[in-house]
């Protein structure tokens, strides 16, 4: 029986607090979804087939997979099963059970992702496409290139949606537009998630630099600017959006 979205969704919701490991902002490179043994190094030959693997060579691949940092909790217990098991249990896990223990991992992964605050309509839309119909393969290609790119695509729209606020002062304008001309995935979610707030800290010291040069703002309003241009980021946009109006009310 094929699950809807929904149901998908809560199982792997579910599973999340026993599968999931620390997710990075941009998929990497993971394990592949069919294992061989290499060959000695400098040969082309591409490795022996499962099928063909003595016990010795079945243990090495399965330890190559748990050895990748990048294999999640659902194919660490699995690898770690074949290797408890006989060796049709580890060629079983090397023939189909590896990549559907990844499948498992991924759709973790995919929802955990969905949860984040920064999902935009781009992510949101390939991301329930996948939850539609899901398959290990298109679970997978999503998190190591599709993800990346719809990502950034969402950021390219926070990015311009900044720069069209009132507040965004000489330093927001300048750090976006240099991004702009030169636009990647990794240099657009860096200044969303640091760049960004630093940015609009120094314009707001700005901000409240010129209201001190004021001299006709209360004696109050001053005390108040006084003490906050040396604030953290956080407490001059409130001051600045809130507080500066709440001094004399």
């Amino acid at each position: 029986m094929r699950l809807s979205r929904g149901a998908l969704l809560v199982a792997t919701t579910a599973l999340a607090p026993a599968l999931l490991l620390t997710t990075p902002a941009f998929a990497t490179e993971t394990a592949p979804t069919s294992v061989t043994v290499p060959a000695a190094s400098g040969t082309e030959d591409p490795g022996t087939p499962v099928d063909e693997m003595s016990e010795e060579e079945l243990r090495f691949a399965i330890a190559r997979v748990l050895a990748d940092p990048d294999s999640g909790k659902g194919v660490t217990r699995e690898a770690n099963e074949a290797l408890d098991g006989t060796v049709e249990d580890m060629r079983a896990f090397l023939k189909t059970g590896y990549r559907l223990a990844q499948f498992e991992d991924d759709l973790v992964a995919i929802t955990t992702i969905l949860a984040k605050p920064y999902a935009g309509k781009r992510v949101t839309r390939e991301i329930n496409a996948i939850l539609d119909a899901p398959t290990p393969e298109t679970a997978r290609a999503f998190l190591e290139t599709g993800y990346r790119l719809a990502q950034f695509e969402d950021d390219r729209v926070a990015i311009t949606t900044i720069l069209a606020k009132p507040y965004a002062g000489k330093r927001v304008t300048r750090e976006i537009n240099a991004i702009l001309d030169a636009p990647t995935p990794e240099t657009a979610r860096a200044f969303l998630e640091t760049g960004y707030r630093l940015a609009q800290a120094e314009d707001d010291r700005v901000a409240v630099a010129r209201l001190l040069a004021d001299p006709a703002i209360s004696d109050a309003l001053r005390a108040a600017a006084e003490e906050v241009i040396d604030g953290t980021p956080e407490e001059l946009r409130y001051f600045l959006e809130v507080g500066r109006y709440e001094v004399d009310a």
